[in-house]
Parts: structure tokens; sequence; C-alpha cells
């Protein structure tokens, strides 16, 4: 007797790229849900889906590296995830918020916002990073499209954080936007990451800062938000000279080797 055949809805060798592309098809949830929240008018929950629409984009790559689940399929469907999450629900959410009241140049601004977003996902599609500069691997070329979708946001997270200190900050928002835009499709490197080595010592303190961190977005959510974009944006700046230190570093070891062959 032949032996009967196991139903599966995918084949075994496949089944490793599930989880990945589930946790990225979750984000894409998360983020169109934002949406709706915002139009309710509840932008507590429509920013606190943004940030874990992040989360979930952070997590899915690494972990499909992890599981060795990398994919064709899912590279493009985590791209089409970020335009979603990142390029729409944040400026819609600000458009709702706060944008509508300048008609159409709040539209505009809000168009803006989410065609820089697509233009820098497609640049990053085709960036390819050579074998002898993989020390680049290490910064993005202008800030991600997680990371401005929760930028552009920040004006309504200090609003909601109750700080009081600068009670005008919806003023600033249309200008605010367009800032982010423009370091959506700058060239200006910005930190990646990616390969981060911690050294065994600095681990319990590591683990330390994660448990702080939690705590305070428990209970100090937006508070929390706010200053790590705020640490963000200061990061920048810094992000800028050590790539160009290290560019440099590795133009004169080039330079000196080729002179070595010369001799």
């Amino acid at each position: 007797m032949q032996e009967k055949k196991k139903f599966r809805i995918v084949s075994s060798k496949k089944s490793r790229y599930i989880l990945p592309n589930l946790l990225t098809l979750i984000g894409v949830c998360l983020g169109i849900s934002s949406i709706k929240f915002s139009l309710d008018g509840n932008y507590n929950l429509a920013v606190i889906f943004i940030i874990f629409a992040a989360l979930l984009d952070a997590l899915d790559g690494r972990i499909a590296r992890l599981i060795h689940g990398t994919s064709e399929f899912g590279k493009e469907l985590d791209s089409l995830t970020d335009f979603v999450s990142f390029g729409i629900a944040p400026a819609f959410i600000v458009y709702f918020w706060e944008l509508k009241n300048y008609g159409k140049i709040g539209w505009a601004i809000t168009l803006v916002y989410s065609v820089c977003c697509v233009l820098r996902l497609a640049r990053f599609n085709l960036t390819k990073i050579k074998d002898s500069e993989s020390w680049k691997v290490n910064f993005f070329e202008g800030i991600p499209s997680p990371a401005g979708g929760i930028l552009i946001l920040l004006p309504l997270i200090f609003d909601l954080s109750g700080i009081s200190f600068f009670s005008n900050i919806k003023s600033v928002v249309p200008y605010f936007v367009v800032i982010v835009a423009v370091l959506l499709i700058s060239k200006i490197p910005t930190f990646s990451f990616k390969k981060i080595s911690i050294k065994p010592k600095l681990t319990i303190f590591i683990l330390l800062g994660m448990a702080v961190a939690f705590v305070s977005l428990v209970f100090f959510t937006f508070e929390t938000l706010l200053v790590a974009g705020l640490l963000y944006l200061l990061s920048i700046p810094l992000s800028f000279f050590l790539y160009r230190i290290k560019n440099n570093k590795m133009k004169n070891i080039i330079s000196e080797d080729e002179h070595e062959d010369v001799l």
C-alpha cells in the first residue's frame, strides 16, 4: 500500500517564509487601522498602531534572516507595506489632525510627503552595496520610511503627551512635515543599526535599558516616544560626521594600497 500524502497548506521547505510575511501583513493591517482611528478622532490609538507597525517592520526582516526565510516576494511585500504603513497612514493621520485646516496647501503637503516616501523606498530597493564597501550597511541613505512615518507624528505625540511649555505646536506642523519629506529623499547618511556588535559585558546593561524603555512606554507612552524621536533627530548630524570620517578613512586605505601596488 502506498502511504497517503499528508495535506499541507505550504510545503515544509517553504514554511519558514510564512512567519516573516505574516508579520509584514499584520503591519499593513495596523497601518490601515490607524487611518480608521484617526477618522474617528482617536489619535492615541492611531499613533500607537503606527508604532507597533514600525516594531513589526524592524522584526520581520531580522526574523527572516535568522530562520533563512528571506525571499524576493518578502522583499517586495515589505516595501509595499512600508508605503502603506509609513507613507500613507501617518500622512493621513497628520492631515486629519491638523493639515486639513490649511485647505489645498495641507493636502498638497500630504501628497508631497507620500511621494517622497515612495521615491525613498524605490531608491532603497535599487541600492546595491559593493563587497569592498560592506561597512556602508550600517548607514541608510536618507532617513528610512518607518522613521519618517514616526517623525511626522512628533507634533501630534507632543500634543498627546500633555506637555504645555510650547502651546502653539500645531503652527509648525506644515513646515515639519516638509522637512521630514526632504530628509526621506536626501542622501544624508543615517544609522541603520543593522549590524551592532555588543560586548558580552554590556549585555546586562542593554537588557536593563530595554526594561526601563518598556516600563517608560507603558506608563509614559507619549513622553517616551517624544524623547525617542528627538534623540533620533539629534543622531542624524552624528551619523553624518561618522560616515564622513569612515568614508575618508577607507579612501585613504585604498589610495595607500594602490600606491604600494604601483611601487
